[in-house]
């Protein structure tokens, strides 16, 4: 019996930290995304709008590694047996793509404009049995700078 409790309070203790480790990220995340909203980023091949001569041109990148945590794991087995959408991985990916995405605008600050992005993600650890163990995503694209004038 007192097994199951230390299990049990473990189990408790995992999830608690690493729903307010999660919120904490998305904390992060948002205030970023606000302070970065002036630099416009798409897939585009071409510049947006007509904003003078490019001085320079550049490819700029940003990457993440962000690792699942055990009760994350647990759940998405569980729905593996009974089907469905798995939020608990929908959530990792969605905060290591934003992530990724940060990071890149945040490399190139005289930028007025990223064209061309794309992103990648990728596995990087499999565990057990093929289980994801991190998950890496990589933003990429071009980063324009204008003449002044």
């Amino acid at each position: 019996m007192g097994d199951l409790i230390v299990f049990l309070v473990l189990i408790s203790l995992g999830y608690g930290f690493g729903k307010w480790n999660e919120a904490s990220h998305y904390k992060s995340i948002d205030r970023r995304e606000k302070r970065l909203v002036y630099l416009p980023t798409t897939n585009s091949r071409k510049p947006l709008g007509e904003n003078g001569t490019v001085q320079r041109a550049y490819l700029v990148s940003g990457s993440v590694v962000i690792s699942v945590d055990y009760f994350k794991r647990i759940l998405a087995g569980l729905r593996n047996l009974f089907g469905g959408s798995v939020r608990s991985y929908e959530t990792l990916v969605d905060r290591a793509r934003r992530e990724a995405i940060l990071r890149m605008k945040e490399s190139c600050p005289k930028a007025k404009q990223i064209i061309n992005l794309r992103v990648e993600t990728s596995s990087i650890y499999k565990g057990r049995k093929n289980q994801i163990g991190s998950v890496e995503v990589l933003a990429y694209g071009t980063a324009i700078e204008y003449e002044r004038g």
